[in-house]
C-alpha cells in the first residue's frame, strides 16, 4: 500500500515512554536553539538602526529612530544597550544637534527609553548628565519646532527623574520646566496666556512629576513661591493643560499634607469656587467629550481638597495587579505610560526599575502551566461581556424609567 512520505511510520504506538522523553528532551532543545536565533536576528536588526543613526539621509535616520523607539518600549533590552550606551548616546546627540523637527522630537523620546532601560544607576546617571544642557538648550530654543522642545520637555523630566542623583540637578530642571508653562508674565495675579499647546502640557507634567521626589525643604519652597502659578492655568483654552493644572493642584495640596504645611487661606476658597465651576461646566462651545472628560476629573479634585478623599485606580498586567491610591503615584504611572504607550505591562511586568519604583517586587518567574492557567478563553470572554452587557442594559432601563417617572 502506497503512503505518503510525510506520513507517521507504522506501529508508533508501541514506542517505549523512554522514547517520547527523548523526543520531547529534542523538540525542548530546537525550541531554545529557535529562541535564541531570533534574539540574534533581534539584536542584528538593532545593530543596524543603530549604524543608520549616523546616516547622511535624514528620512533613513527617522525611520532608525522609529524603530529603536518601539523595539526600546516593547522590550527590556538593559544587558545588550549596556556596552553601546555611549555610542548610542553620541549618535542621539548628533540627531538633537543637526536634526530638524521629527527627528529632534523622536531623539528626545529614544533617550528618555534609553534612560529607562539602563536604569537609576551610574550608567542612566551618565546619559542624563551628559544631554541634560542640550535638552535644556533645545526646550528653551524659541525657533526649535514645537514638535522637538515638546519632547525635549518630556525627556528632561523622566531622566531627571530616573537618574538625577544631586538636588541641584532637580532644582534647575523643574526651575527650567516652570519657565516654559508659567513665563514671568503669567504668575501669582497675572492671567494665563489664552493660546496653550502640547509644549506648556508636556513641560508641566515633567515639572509636576519631579515634585514628587522633591525632598520636604524644596516642597515647602514651591509652597510658598509657585503654586499660586498654577490656577491661572484653569483658563487656558486647551482642555488637556485644564485637567494637568487641576490634577497638580491636587498634587500640591497632598504634598502640603505630607509636609504638614496649611495652604486654606483666602486663595484657596476662590480656587474652589474655581473647580466647582470646571466640575459642573455645561458651555456648548466645549466639545461634548472634553466637557464630559472635564466634569469627572475636577469632581475628583474638588473632593480631594475638600475633603481628602481620592478615587482609587486600580492598573492589571499579566496575574498582577498595582492600586494608584495618590495623585503622586498617579502623575508617575500616567508619565511613564506616556513613554511606553502599549509596553507599559510588559515594563510593570519585568523592569526592574519600574517594579521598584511602584514597589511590586522583583520580576514574577512563571512556568508554562502557570501562563496557559492565567490565560482566559475566547469563549469565556465572550461569556463574560454579554454579562457585562446584559447587567449594563439592566441599570441603565432603570435610570430610564426614573427619568420617565419624573418627567
Amino acid at each position: 500500500m502506497r503512503t505518503h512520505p510525510w506520513a507517521p511510520p507504522p506501529h508508533t504506538h508501541t514506542f517505549a515512554s523512554g522514547h517520547w522523553r527523548d523526543v520531547s528532551a529534542t523538540l525542548a532543545g530546537s525550541e531554545a536553539v529557535g529562541e535564541q536565533g531570533q534574539e540574534e536576528e533581534v539584536e542584528d536588526r538593532l545593530k543596524e538602526h543603530m549604524d543608520n543613526l549616523l546616516d547622511k539621509s535624514a528620512k533613513t535616520r527617522q525611520v532608525a529612530l522609529q524603530s529603536l523607539r518601539l523595539a526600546f518600549s516593547s522590550k527590556i533590552l538593559s544587558e545588550f544597550l549596556l556596552e553601546r550606551r555611549l555610542m548610542l548616546t553620541d549618535s542621539l546627540e548628533k540627531c538633537l544637534k543637526k536634526g530638524k523637527g521629527e527627528e529632534q522630537a523622536l531623539a528626545g523620546t529614544v533617550l528618555t527609553l534609553l534612560c529607562l532601560q539602563m536604569g537609576s544607576g551610574p550608567e542612566g546617571e551618565e546619559v542624563f548628565r551628559s544631554l541634560k544642557p542640550l535638552l535644556i538648550s533645545v526646550l528653551t530654543d524659541s525657533a526649535a519646532s514645537p514638535g522637538a522642545r515638546q519632547s525635549c520637555a518630556t525627556a528632561l523630566g523622566m531622566c531627571c527623574y530616573i537618574a538625577a542623583a544631586d538636588l541641584e540637578d532637580l532644582v534647575s530642571c523643574l526651575s527650567c520646566l516652570e519657565g516654559i508653562f508659567s513665563p514671568p508674565s503669567a504668575g501669582e495675579g497675572g492671567s494665563a496666556p489664552t493660546q496653550h499647546g502640547p509644549l506648556h502640557c508636556s513641560a508641566l507634567q515633567s515639572w509636576s512629576l519631579l515634585l514628587t521626589i522633591c525632598p520636604p525643604s524644596h516642597v515647602k519652597n514651591v509652597l510658598d513661591n509657585c503654586w499660586l502659578k498654577l490656577p491661572p492655568l484653569l483658563s487656558s483654552n486647551s482642555v488637556v493643560l485644564r485637567i494637568l493644572a487641576g490634577e497638580t493642584i491636587a498634587l500640591v495640596f497632598e504634598l502640603a499634607q505630607e509636609v504638614e504645611e496649611d495652604l486654606c487661606h483666602q486663595d484657596t476658597e476662590f480656587l474652589c469656587a474655581q473647580l466647582k465651576v470646571l466640575a459642573t461646566e455645561s458651555n456648548k462651545y466645549r466639545a461634548k467629550t472634553d466637557r464630559r472628560r472635564q466634569r469627572s476629573i475636577f469632581r475628583d479634585i474638588l473632593r480631594f481638597i475638600e475633603s481628602g478623599e481620592y478615587q482609587e485606580e486600580t492598573i492589571r498586567f499579566g496575574l498582577e495587579c498595582m492600586y494608584l491610591d495618590s495623585w503622586a503615584r498617579q502623575r508617575t504611572y500616567q508619565a511613564f505610560k506616556e513613554v511606553l504607550g502599549s509596553g507599559i505591562c510588559h515594563h510593570l511586568q519585568n523592569n526592574e526599575l519600574l517594579r521598584e519604583i511602584f514597589g511590586l517586587g522583583p520580576p514574577l518567574v512563571l512556568d508554562a502551566a502557570a501562563l496557559k492557567a492565567s490565560k482566559v478563553s475566547r469563549f469565556e470572554k465572550h461569556l463574560y461581556n454579554s454579562a457585562a452587557f446584559k447587567a449594563r442594559t439592566k441599570a441603565r432601563s432603570r435610570v430610564r424609567d426614573k427619568r420617565a417617572d419624573v418627567l
